[in-house]
């Protein structure tokens, strides 16, 4: 078997026996786009250790250099980042390139929209076909412009503007909107709010708390949640060590999970309590998960996670855990293809615009390996069975790198081969995903020998 995930093509996985070992997963892609941009505000030099180098990371770290922030990786591995201060971004000469990534897109535009000069921002195919009025809506309200093409998507260009501070409630929860506001605030005069109906992840608040800015965070009894943000004020550099992806650890929890007689421990994952919807519902589903060595690092919960394999059982996903893991959810329907019994999963509107329509998309695959299900217009239904799927289909990836992890997973216990019709969209988020899982006894490649 050869393989070269970075090489576009097809990429197939067969069926293996149980999978085993000790294993980390690449840097939590949220807080590596977070400690290159707050990095780069910081005076003084961060230093950031394990940051997931996948082409969406890399893309920011571009960004942030033609924004005037030094930017250099060292021959340790470290990244040295060293920042401009709050206020004194430079105008970059060319287009900012989002390539695939909607967070460093939507972070981003919130970063320059207090900037004196105009940015212009484009990205992928498929970038330029997701909706960034969410995030245009409120910087408008704070006094930036926005410009974009008709339905408010890429390519747009923000125009900077001396901001005034606002109190903004969220339509809906979301992470990427709430730290477009709070990057928009630390060079607005004054208090800035924003109101989240739900808790979500909460990264953006923990690094710039750990970078010295002022922020107060309160959880009313009502469930919503209220965090205050003063602007104007210099941010320090902080050293930052970027904990595992527990996006990326799901895929190998997923994979160790459906094949029996597994053990797989993945170490060094971040285990922020926003963020460990999908290990809760694999335990509800019967497998056997144990988090060992927990740890708090730099503000954020960390630890190693233990998967034993065995039996799965069909279960309803309360739609509020939704928020908690909804990057997990292709994973996940995977894990309830193999589960005996029904499991529900609605409340899952936001996966119609990610990189993908991921419930169509994964509906689409699903069905063409033997599944049973029902698409919803906010989520699937899965009904599993007793044995493996069938598998033997060609999935379209649609550019959208956790359908193509997703169904690699679905090629490891199922019948026969399953094959993605392009293996380089892994490397927006988990470069190396190929090698790692082969390492554990899966058998993925280009060719199988």
């Amino acid at each position: 078997m050869t393989s070269n995930q970075t090489k576009a093509g097809p990429v197939s996985s067969h069926a293996c026996k149980a999978i085993a070992g000790k294993v980390t997963v690449p840097g939590d892609k949220s807080i590596s786009h977070r400690s290159l941009i707050l990095g780069g505000l910081a005076l003084g030099t961060t230093r950031v250790s394990g940051l997931l180098e996948g082409e969406d990371v890399l893309c920011t770290a571009e960004a942030m250099r033609k924004l005037g922030a030094q930017i250099d990786k060292k021959e340790n591995g470290e990244w040295h980042v060293t920042g401009v201060g709050v206020g004194s971004l430079s105008e970059p000469d060319a287009v900012l390139d989002m390539g695939n990534s909607g967070t460093a897109a939507r972070l981003l535009m919130g970063l320059v929209a207090s900037a004196p000069f105009n940015t212009f921002f484009c990205g992928d195919a498929s970038l330029h076909k997701r909706p960034m009025r969410r995030v245009s809506q409120p910087l408008e309200q704070m006094g930036a412009v926005v410009t974009s093409r008709s339905g408010d998507r890429f390519p747009l260009c923000v125009s900077g503007q001396n901001l005034m501070p606002i109190t903004y409630e969220l339509p809906v929860a979301s992470a990427q909107v709430k730290s477009c506001i709070l990057l928009a605030a630390l060079d607005t005069p004054g208090e800035t709010t924003v109101i989240e109906p739900k808790p979500t992840r909460d990264h953006t608040e923990n690094m710039l708390r750990h970078f010295g800015a002022e922020i107060s965070v309160t959880q009313p009894d009502d469930g919503s949640r209220t965090i205050c943000l003063q602007g104007q004020q210099e941010l320090k550099a902080a050293d930052i060590l970027v904990p595992g992806d527990p996006s990326s650890a799901a895929f190998l929890a997923v994979a160790a999970a459906i094949l029996p007689g597994s053990e797989v421990t993945i170490e060094n994952v971040g285990l922020n309590p926003l963020r460990d919807g999908l290990f809760e519902t694999l335990g509800q589903m019967g497998a056997d998960i144990s988090i060992n060595n927990l740890r708090d690092q730099g503000g954020e919960q960390v630890g190693d996670i233990r998967v034993r394999g065995g039996l799965l059982k069909g279960v309803v996903v309360p739609p509020e855990r939704a928020i908690s893991m909804i990057d997990e959810y292709p994973v996940l329907f995977v894990a309830a293809a193999f589960a005996h019994g029904t499991t529900t999963m609605l409340g899952l509107e936001e996966l119609r615009v990610k990189e993908s329509d991921r419930i169509a998309v994964m509906a689409e695959g699903l069905k063409a390996c033997g599944v049973n299900l029902e698409e919803r217009e906010d989520g699937l239904i899965i009904h599993g069975r007793a044995v493996p799927p069938k598998g033997g289909a060609v999935v379209k990836t649609h550019l959208d790198h956790r359908i193509a992890m997703s169904f690699l997973v679905m090629g490891m216990g199922s019948e026969d081969p399953v094959t993605v019709d392009d293996g380089s969209v892994m490397e927006t988020s988990f470069p190396g995903f190929t090698e790692l899982m082969n390492s554990l006894g899966a058998k993925i490649g280009s060719t199988i020998d």
